[in-house]
């Protein structure tokens, strides 16, 4: 638990906003199938959903964008003494937030998602 920690606090800020979406999204998709085996079959909040599932890679590339230009600002801070060192916790970040929680997260949304919304149009 202590190194997924370190992993979501390494992605740098963007982490938090793709955690809140995806917990949003989860407790959509909760209650939605909860709604589903009482007989209501309705696509309410499914759009908000579809919208988390779209939105978390994109705040993964944005993550990414970030990571990158804190990497160039340490390299570009280090003058012409640049450390390749001083590059790896940005790279680490914008691998972070790309690889592990914006594709990641959406795709475990992704699945349930598909699955609630085949069952509104039958």
């Amino acid at each position: 638990m202590k190194r997924l920690v370190e992993l979501f606090l390494a992605g740098g800020p963007v982490m938090w906003p793709i955690l809140a979406l995806s917990i949003l999204g989860m407790a959509i998709l909760i209650w939605k199938a909860a709604a589903f085996r009482t007989g209501k079959r309705d696509a309410r909040g499914l759009v908000i959903v579809s919208t988390i599932i779209t939105a978390e890679p994109m705040l993964g590339i944005l993550g990414t964008v970030t990571g990158i230009m804190q990497t160039f600002g340490a390299l570009n801070a280090a003058g012409g003494a640049a450390n390749p060192l001083a590059a790896t916790a940005g790279i680490g970040e914008a691998l972070i937030t790309t690889a592990a929680v914006g594709l990641v997260a959406s795709l475990i949304l992704l699945f349930p998602y598909n699955w609630l919304d085949s069952q509104v149009d039958e």
